[in-house]
């Protein structure tokens, strides 16, 4: 009976998993935040409540992110049993986030109403989930807003940090109607609910039209090249007509045409034959952002590094603008304090000996014709507040991406999560992969056209509208610790009217 609670609190933490994509039960979500709610509050100590929410975490984790074990099986260097040792490591990591916010929440409501507590609940969630982006370089997938990004409109006042407090508090009203704290319970799930449902009224139905007469004209490229293919030298010639026979004939109309990350295997800035095929592609009033690489050299001509970038060219050959990844996947792009590591042997990790650098942060590329653009590499699409320049706004976001690795469930997550940025920013974002899911998503996160999972082909869509700006486009992360202080201030001056 000692270790029941940490053990129901692992279930519901494995359970909760499946309110995010691609199950998208989130029911189960919010009645595992009140099992949460009620093991956290139960517990005798700060040490059993931390632990108790640990094992939530663990579980949390370890089934929404499982995923990443399949990463590894197209690494050779590796086997594929260690991948699943990296989602259980990871999953023990990240479940610290949930144990601060948890006894957070203990050390400040033991002594007050139950409805305090869950505030103090959702604040600490709220600035654990800011703090998980943040830390280590950060690690921002599957916040608890994803798993209501169907009705997440709120993100553009509160960010999707802010939207995540409003599921825990919807999970602890639960528990308190289950306690008979009638009260308490309509007084916390008011807010919420309220921010749920109007926040679309409010906000984006009033900022978003239809596409005007004149918007650019987009070709989002799915060619459906697996990751077991991509770097075969003998797949090259393969794997470029698919690219040319997904992007189509060229026509007198132009069209901005979007290829996924690192999509062209050639140096294009140091291959003007690549650069000639590419071009051979385009119409005369085409534009082409293609995922690509970047080589950086020392004094002495001497290869150093290398940038996972976005190039900007015209039916002419000429690269006209480059974006480079800010927010690098260490081991994945780089290895951390690769000369320790590599000594006891763990440069295996990442292929080869030269690692990606980073780029200087959000950008905006000026394409000819077809107006501003922000490109945000892959996972840098999961970093609420820091997809965006804020000083140089672009008309819509391109995310070009390798989800290819990923299994089934890591492509719908992350398109999850590209909604939800499009709904922060009020921008449309279009997604390019490989192999899937290549979308158009309009300012207010919704999937404009989409291309299923393992299948070629392409969208051929006009460019949805940006909104004007939204709060959190102009303060950005401050609004949700802003709201996560104001339910701290609540939950301390509100303490006779939350019993």
């Amino acid at each position: 009976m000692r270790y029941l609670p940490l053990l129901l609190a692992f279930v519901a933490g494995l359970v909760s998993a499946t309110g995010f994509a691609p199950l998208g039960l989130w029911p189960l979500t919010l009645l595992c935040l009140a099992v949460l709610a009620h093991v956290v509050r139960t517990a005798a100590s700060l040490r059993s409540a931390m632990a108790r929410s640990y094992g939530f975490g663990a579980g949390h984790f370890l089934l929404g992110l499982n995923w990443i074990a399949g990463a590894f099986a197209y690494q050779s260097a590796m086997p594929v049993w260690l991948g699943w040792v990296a989602v259980v490591a990871l999953s023990l990591f990240l479940a610290v986030y949930p144990a601060l916010a948890s006894g957070f929440a203990w050390r400040l409501g033991r002594d007050r109403p139950d409805g305090s507590f869950i505030l103090f609940l959702a604040s600490g969630w709220t600035l654990a989930e800011a703090a998980r982006a943040t830390l280590f370089t950060g690690f921002a997938w599957n916040p608890l807003a994803a798993s209501v990004a169907g009705a997440a409109q709120a993100t553009a006042f509160i960010g999707t940090y802010g939207v995540s407090s409003l599921v825990m508090l919807i999970g602890g009203a639960i528990w308190l109607v289950a306690r008979q704290h009638w009260r308490a319970a309509a007084l916390i799930s008011a807010l919420p609910i309220a921010a749920l449902l109007l926040a679309p009224g409010g906000w984006a139905i009033g900022s978003v039209n239809a596409p005007k007469a004149k918007a650019p004209l987009l070709r989002v490229v799915q060619p459906n090249i697996g990751q077991q293919d991509k770097h075969v030298a003998a797949f090259d010639a393969i794997n470029f007509r698919k690219l040319e026979e997904m992007t189509g004939a060229p026509s007198s109309a132009p069209r901005l045409i979007l290829w996924p990350e690192a999509a062209v295997p050639d140096y294009l800035e140091e291959d003007p034959g690549a650069r000639a095929r590419l071009a051979s592609l385009l119409g005369p009033k085409d534009m082409l952002l293609t995922g690509g690489v970047a080589l950086e050299y020392d004094r002495d001509g001497q290869l150093v590094g290398a940038r996972n970038s976005v190039f900007a060219m015209t039916p002419q050959g000429k690269l006209t603008g480059r974006y480079d990844k800010a927010h690098l996947v260490p081991y994945g792009e780089y290895l951390p304090m690769r000369p320790i590591l590599s000594a006891i042997g763990l440069s295996r990790l990442v292929p080869g000996d030269i690692d990606f650098w980073p780029g200087p942060g959000p950008g905006t590329l000026s394409v000819p014709g077809f107006g501003k653009v922000g490109a945000q590499v892959c996972y840098e699409i999961i970093f609420s507040g820091h997809v965006v320049d804020r000083a140089n706004r672009p008309n819509f976001i391109f995310n070009p991406s390798n989800d290819a690795w990923f299994g089934s469930w890591g492509p719908p997550q992350h398109l999850t999560q590209a909604r939800l940025r499009a709904m922060e920013e009020g921008l449309p974002v279009v997604r390019s992969t490989p192999t899937g899911i290549s979308a158009v998503i309009n300012a207010q996160g919704r999937i404009v056209a989409a291309l299923p999972f393992q299948k070629a082909g392409a969208i051929e869509v006009a460019l949805p509208p940006a909104a004007a700006p939204t709060p959190f486009a102009k303060y950005g992360n401050l609004l949700p610790i802003a709201l996560a202080l104001l339910l701290i201030a609540l939950a301390i001056a509100t303490r006779r009217t939350l019993r």
